[in-house]
């Protein structure tokens, strides 16, 4: 009786030590975006990430960089799309810069975050339209607007993987990619002006689809 209560006590101890703790996704998620210990500190005007997106108003293809601070919760992009004459009539080069910012995100295992709401601003400035090409064609007066620069609201949502830190500098680093619905200012000021028979709510949206890596 005492050698089998021995054995037991002997197996049961083997099996704590062998059965690994429950994982804490939380502290696992953090770990994974803190520097290692004694990596250089990143230059504060190097940016923090590299964006392509399609669509948004911005572009048939945009592609640029960005910054994020306040604990990563607000990110500056700048970028700069281009649209080929065959869709456009002229060849089109825009310069944009956005403002996002994401109250939280969502811990999804050890290695993917969902960020369900991201909210924010954008302006760009667009060379090559056609109206701006022949000078006098139209009166100073013919537009109440402006044909070259837009801006106007973003909302979005995106999904991050956690991906492994930079070999060279062990900077932490992750790839989302996202999605965001915007409008601008001429589109809201058409609807608003257009009650009856103008442009549906849906013709005021614009769709970007989009990924972002950090390097």
């Amino acid at each position: 009786m005492k050698k089998l209560f021995s054995l037991t006590l002997v197996l049961a101890a083997f099996g704590a030590h062998a059965t690994p703790a429950p994982t804490d996704t939380t502290a696992v998620t953090a770990a994974a975006q803190t520097p290692a210990p004694g990596a250089p500190e990143r230059p504060w005007y190097r940016p923090k990430h590299l964006v392509l997106q399609t669509g948004g108003g911005l572009g048939m293809v945009a592609a640029g960089a960005g910054y994020e601070f306040a604990k990563d919760r607000l990110e500056t992009d700048i970028l700069i799309g281009y649209v080929p004459k065959h869709y456009a009539g002229s060849t089109l080069s825009l310069a944009s810069l956005k403002f996002m910012y994401s109250p939280f995100r969502l811990p999804v295992g050890e290695k993917i975050q969902v960020v369900p709401l991201t909210v924010g601003a954008y302006f760009s400035y667009t060379h090559g339209t056609i109206n701006d090409e022949l000078k006098g064609q139209y009166s100073s007066d013919y537009y109440w607007f402006s044909t070259d620069t837009r801006y106007g609201p973003l909302l979005g949502s995106r999904l991050t993987f956690l991906a492994p830190p930079v070999a060279a500098t062990g900077q932490p680093r992750k790839i989302s990619v996202y999605y965001e619905l915007g409008s601008n200012d001429l589109y809201l000021a058409s609807w608003l002006n257009n009650q009856k028979g103008g442009l549906g709510f849906g013709q005021l949206l614009t769709l970007a689809l989009g990924v972002k890596a950090d390097f």
